[in-house]
């Protein structure tokens, strides 16, 4: 069965948070298109709706709302999702998915349409031994030991 990663962004807070989502509660997404508006409770977020806004699939391709369909394909992008160009009037192919999102999906972008009871930050809360990790540290030095 699929699974997926969902960034949930919260344009109150302007916060983003993480959810790996797998097995029947993947099956949720299926199907669905960007833009689409469903329900979050089966997500464990009961009063919440999300708006879906984009994703990518396993490569890093990204799906484009305008593009009908649920394959990968090669088109001529003018600029949006997928391609900036850096000069006026450049165009470049770059391989786009449809809007469908499909099984072969890993990371699905989404925003919160409507607010439940609780604050987002009550159904994500790090555990108290877990602490805050630093992005400095982890940067590698491409040093071999």
């Amino acid at each position: 069965m699929a699974e997926f990663k969902v960034v949930l962004s919260d344009p109150k807070t302007a916060k983003a948070y993480n959810l790996t989502v797998a097995a029947g509660q993947a099956g949720m997404f299926i199907g669905k298109k960007i833009g689409d508006e469903i329900e979050a409770g089966p997500l464990g977020l009961p009063g919440y709706g999300i708006k879906i806004t984009g994703g990518t699939d396993r490569v890093g391709t990204p799906a484009r709302a305008d593009l009908p369909g649920m394959g990968r394909r090669g088109i001529l992008l003018a600029g949006g999702v997928g391609f900036k160009p850096e000069q006026e009037g450049l165009r470049r192919r770059k391989s786009i998915r449809g809007s469908e999102i499909t099984a072969d999906f890993v990371q699905i972008n989404t925003v919160v349409t409507k607010s439940g009871e609780k604050p987002l930050d009550t159904f994500f809360v790090k555990a108290e031994g877990e602490k805050e990790e630093n992005p400095v540290e982890k940067k590698r030095t491409g040093r071999v030991s």
